[in-house]
């Protein structure tokens, strides 16, 4: 079972860096939304919001993701944790996808490398985030603190 640091000291953080994310997604994707309006949902134009290649139908999604990220990162509960962790996966697993598409007609979201790497870049922070910024109660977070403070696990530190 896989253990998350539950109120780590640094949450705060965490929570306004994955809030930060969110505001630079939504405002490339309104950007996106007003450089590609009246062109198809999935032109393969040339066209470009704060240095990443775009499309409406790559805008619209970046908007609703940036909204979802900012509500993720407002939030107190588990809530942020759950969706900076989904959020971090689609992250990786679309710039994955698109890096193996770019230069085919299967690039629909019109992708570039730099959209790649920006997309990676968001998808490994967010994952980070995620892992550190669970609530709970104080007995879950002391018993926590226990398993690594471990007998066993102190013999192999030294």
């Amino acid at each position: 079972m896989p253990h998350f640091p539950v109120n780590h000291p640094a949450r705060p953080l965490y929570r306004v860096l994955s809030g930060l994310i969110g505001v630079y997604i939504l405002v490339f994707g309104v950007w996106g939304v007003a450089e590609t309006i009246g062109d198809p949902l999935f032109d393969r134009g040339s066209h470009w919001a704060l240095g990443l290649r775009t499309n409406l139908a790559f805008s619209l999604a970046s908007v609703v993701f940036g909204v979802v990220l900012i509500i993720g990162a407002s939030r107190r509960s588990n809530l942020g944790h759950y969706m900076n962790l989904t959020a971090g996966v689609v992250f990786m697993v679309t710039s994955i996808l698109m890096m193996s598409v770019l230069q085919t007609e299967a690039n629909f979201l019109n992708f570039s490398m730099s959209t790649v790497i920006v997309s990676m870049l968001f998808g490994l922070i967010l994952l980070g985030t995620g892992l550190y910024d669970k609530v709970g109660p104080q007995e879950h977070a002391e018993a926590e603190l226990r398993n690594r403070k471990h007998p066993v696990a102190d013999v192999h530190m030294r």
